[in-house]
Protein backbone atom coordinates (compact mmCIF):
# COMPACT_ATOMS: atom_id res chain seq x y z
CA UNK A 1 0.00 0.00 0.00
CA UNK A 2 1.47 3.51 -0.82
CA UNK A 3 2.02 5.59 1.88
CA UNK A 4 -1.48 7.48 1.30
CA UNK A 5 -3.82 6.55 -1.05
CA UNK A 6 -5.80 8.65 -2.62
CA UNK A 7 -3.80 11.77 -1.77
CA UNK A 8 -3.30 14.68 -3.58
CA UNK A 9 -7.25 15.01 -4.68
CA UNK A 10 -8.96 17.56 -5.77
CA UNK A 11 -12.68 17.46 -4.96
CA UNK A 12 -15.67 19.45 -5.84
CA UNK A 13 -19.54 19.61 -5.61
CA UNK A 14 -20.76 22.60 -7.10
CA UNK A 15 -19.55 25.60 -5.97
CA UNK A 16 -17.68 23.91 -3.31
CA UNK A 17 -13.94 22.80 -4.20
CA UNK A 18 -11.60 20.96 -1.61
CA UNK A 19 -8.00 21.21 -3.14
CA UNK A 20 -4.21 20.53 -1.93
CA UNK A 21 -2.41 24.10 -0.68
CA UNK A 22 -0.63 25.54 -2.74
CA UNK A 23 2.45 28.55 -1.85
CA UNK A 24 0.42 31.01 -4.12
CA UNK A 25 -2.16 30.60 -1.22
CA UNK A 26 -0.40 32.55 1.31
CA UNK A 27 -2.11 36.24 0.66
CA UNK A 28 -5.50 34.83 0.90
CA UNK A 29 -4.79 32.35 4.12
CA UNK A 30 -3.25 35.34 6.04
CA UNK A 31 -6.60 37.86 5.26
CA UNK A 32 -9.13 35.07 5.60
CA UNK A 33 -7.04 34.40 9.06
CA UNK A 34 -6.99 37.84 10.60
CA UNK A 35 -9.99 38.57 9.69
CA UNK A 36 -11.42 35.63 11.54
CA UNK A 37 -9.50 35.78 14.98
CA UNK A 38 -13.07 36.82 16.86
CA UNK A 39 -14.81 33.63 15.42
CA UNK A 40 -12.10 31.05 15.76
CA UNK A 41 -10.22 31.82 18.53
CA UNK A 42 -13.10 30.39 20.84
CA UNK A 43 -13.01 26.94 19.34
CA UNK A 44 -9.41 26.78 18.12
CA UNK A 45 -6.21 25.52 20.28
CA UNK A 46 -4.25 28.74 21.75
CA UNK A 47 -1.58 29.87 18.90
CA UNK A 48 2.06 29.87 19.90
CA UNK A 49 1.95 34.20 19.94
CA UNK A 50 -0.48 36.68 19.36
CA UNK A 51 -3.12 35.86 16.81
CA UNK A 52 -1.09 38.51 14.27
CA UNK A 53 2.21 37.74 15.03
CA UNK A 54 1.68 33.75 14.20
CA UNK A 55 -0.75 34.39 10.33
CA UNK A 56 1.75 36.24 9.06
CA UNK A 57 2.83 35.13 4.98
CA UNK A 58 5.95 33.60 7.20
CA UNK A 59 4.01 31.86 9.11
CA UNK A 60 1.74 30.45 6.18
CA UNK A 61 5.06 29.32 4.88
CA UNK A 62 5.72 27.05 8.17
CA UNK A 63 2.30 25.82 8.12
CA UNK A 64 2.47 24.76 4.30
CA UNK A 65 5.49 23.13 4.92
CA UNK A 66 4.09 21.19 7.66
CA UNK A 67 0.55 20.04 5.63
CA UNK A 68 2.53 18.99 2.98
CA UNK A 69 5.20 16.80 4.66
CA UNK A 70 2.06 15.39 6.92
CA UNK A 71 0.28 15.09 3.61
CA UNK A 72 3.56 13.13 2.42
CA UNK A 73 3.67 10.57 4.61
CA UNK A 74 0.72 9.59 5.12
CA UNK A 75 -0.80 11.24 8.55
CA UNK A 76 -3.13 13.43 6.79
CA UNK A 77 -5.20 14.56 3.71
CA UNK A 78 -5.15 18.46 4.47
CA UNK A 79 -7.52 20.74 1.81
CA UNK A 80 -8.35 23.90 1.56
CA UNK A 81 -11.63 25.10 0.77
CA UNK A 82 -12.62 27.14 -1.52
CA UNK A 83 -16.14 28.64 -2.85
CA UNK A 84 -16.65 29.73 -6.45
CA UNK A 85 -12.94 29.29 -6.67
CA UNK A 86 -12.28 31.80 -3.51
CA UNK A 87 -10.48 30.11 -0.59
CA UNK A 88 -12.48 30.62 2.54
CA UNK A 89 -11.48 28.10 4.80
CA UNK A 90 -9.70 24.48 5.44
CA UNK A 91 -10.24 21.16 6.23
CA UNK A 92 -8.21 18.31 7.20
CA UNK A 93 -8.37 14.70 8.15
CA UNK A 94 -5.36 14.29 10.07
CA UNK A 95 -3.92 11.96 12.76
CA UNK A 96 -4.33 9.00 10.14
CA UNK A 97 -3.75 5.23 11.36
CA UNK A 98 -3.95 2.36 9.11
CA UNK A 99 -3.77 -1.39 9.67
CA UNK A 100 -6.28 -2.83 11.80
CA UNK A 101 -7.46 1.11 13.24
CA UNK A 102 -7.69 2.79 9.41
CA UNK A 103 -8.92 5.94 11.47
CA UNK A 104 -8.61 10.03 10.99
CA UNK A 105 -10.15 12.90 13.01
CA UNK A 106 -11.38 15.32 10.93
CA UNK A 107 -11.16 19.33 11.50
CA UNK A 108 -12.55 22.39 9.37
CA UNK A 109 -13.20 25.67 10.47
CA UNK A 110 -15.09 28.72 7.35
CA UNK A 111 -14.48 32.05 6.58
CA UNK A 112 -17.47 33.61 8.80
CA UNK A 113 -18.49 35.59 6.05
CA UNK A 114 -19.25 32.83 4.07
CA UNK A 115 -20.96 30.78 6.52
CA UNK A 116 -24.71 29.62 5.99
CA UNK A 117 -24.26 28.58 2.46
CA UNK A 118 -23.46 25.27 3.32
CA UNK A 119 -20.03 25.18 2.09
CA UNK A 120 -18.69 23.21 5.64
CA UNK A 121 -21.73 20.29 5.27
CA UNK A 122 -20.82 19.99 1.34
CA UNK A 123 -16.71 19.78 2.39
CA UNK A 124 -17.12 17.41 5.30
CA UNK A 125 -19.15 14.91 3.55
CA UNK A 126 -16.88 15.40 0.16
CA UNK A 127 -13.64 14.66 2.68
CA UNK A 128 -15.30 11.89 4.34
CA UNK A 129 -16.50 10.16 1.15
CA UNK A 130 -12.90 10.40 -0.14
CA UNK A 131 -11.32 9.39 3.39
CA UNK A 132 -13.90 6.13 3.19
CA UNK A 133 -13.39 5.51 -0.88
CA UNK A 134 -9.90 6.04 -2.43
CA UNK A 135 -8.35 7.34 1.12
CA UNK A 136 -8.66 3.46 2.59
CA UNK A 137 -10.11 4.75 5.87
CA UNK A 138 -12.65 2.76 8.21
CA UNK A 139 -13.61 5.64 10.42
CA UNK A 140 -13.66 9.13 10.25
CA UNK A 141 -14.51 11.18 14.21
CA UNK A 142 -14.86 14.60 14.65
CA UNK A 143 -14.75 16.23 18.28
CA UNK A 144 -16.74 19.47 19.24
CA UNK A 145 -16.58 21.83 22.06
CA UNK A 146 -20.65 21.05 22.99
CA UNK A 147 -20.80 24.79 23.18
CA UNK A 148 -20.14 25.17 19.66
CA UNK A 149 -23.76 24.37 18.43
CA UNK A 150 -22.75 25.89 14.38
CA UNK A 151 -20.14 22.84 14.04
CA UNK A 152 -22.56 20.06 16.07
CA UNK A 153 -25.00 20.85 13.66
CA UNK A 154 -22.68 20.13 10.74
CA UNK A 155 -21.90 17.03 12.04
CA UNK A 156 -25.32 16.16 13.22
CA UNK A 157 -27.21 17.06 9.90
CA UNK A 158 -24.57 14.67 8.00
CA UNK A 159 -25.64 11.93 10.40
CA UNK A 160 -22.34 11.70 12.71
CA UNK A 161 -23.15 9.21 15.59
CA UNK A 162 -22.75 11.19 19.17
CA UNK A 163 -20.42 8.51 20.67
CA UNK A 164 -18.68 9.82 23.77
CA UNK A 165 -17.76 12.88 25.90
CA UNK A 166 -13.77 13.87 26.42
CA UNK A 167 -13.06 15.85 29.66
CA UNK A 168 -10.79 18.52 29.67
CA UNK A 169 -9.97 17.33 25.95
CA UNK A 170 -7.58 20.68 24.41
CA UNK A 171 -6.12 23.47 25.73
CA UNK A 172 -8.18 26.61 24.03
CA UNK A 173 -8.84 30.16 25.07
CA UNK A 174 -6.96 29.46 28.46
CA UNK A 175 -7.82 26.74 29.75
CA UNK A 176 -8.52 22.79 28.75
CA UNK A 177 -11.85 22.34 27.31
CA UNK A 178 -14.60 19.37 27.21
CA UNK A 179 -15.15 18.20 23.98
CA UNK A 180 -17.94 15.84 22.52
CA UNK A 181 -17.28 13.06 20.08
CA UNK A 182 -19.05 12.14 16.90
CA UNK A 183 -17.90 9.72 14.75
CA UNK A 184 -19.07 7.75 11.21
CA UNK A 185 -17.94 4.43 9.86
CA UNK A 186 -17.86 3.02 6.06
CA UNK A 187 -21.11 0.95 7.09
CA UNK A 188 -23.15 3.85 8.47
CA UNK A 189 -23.28 5.53 5.06
CA UNK A 190 -23.35 2.36 2.52
CA UNK A 191 -26.76 2.41 2.08
CA UNK A 192 -27.29 6.23 1.33
CA UNK A 193 -25.02 5.63 -0.91
CA UNK A 194 -22.61 7.96 0.36
CA UNK A 195 -22.20 10.96 2.74
CA UNK A 196 -22.64 13.20 -0.28
CA UNK A 197 -25.59 11.63 -1.46
CA UNK A 198 -27.36 11.50 1.73
CA UNK A 199 -26.69 15.45 2.01
CA UNK A 200 -28.05 15.97 -1.46
CA UNK A 201 -31.36 13.99 -0.21
CA UNK A 202 -31.53 15.61 2.94
CA UNK A 203 -31.89 18.98 1.71
CA UNK A 204 -34.14 17.89 -1.81
CA UNK A 205 -36.70 16.30 0.80
CA UNK A 206 -37.05 19.89 3.23
CA UNK A 207 -40.39 22.00 2.58
CA UNK A 208 -39.55 24.34 -0.46
CA UNK A 209 -42.27 26.96 1.85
Amino acid sequence: MNAHPGWPAVLTDGDVTLRPYTRADAAAWVEVRLANEAWLSPWEPDPPGRWQDVHTVRAFRYVYRDLKRSAADGSTMPWAVCWQGTFVGQLTIGNIVRRAFCSGYAGYWIDHRHAGKGITPTALALAVDHAFGRGGLHRVEVNIRPENKPSRRVVEKLGFREESYHHRYLYIAGGWRDHLGYALTTEDVAADGGLLARLHRNRSDRPTS
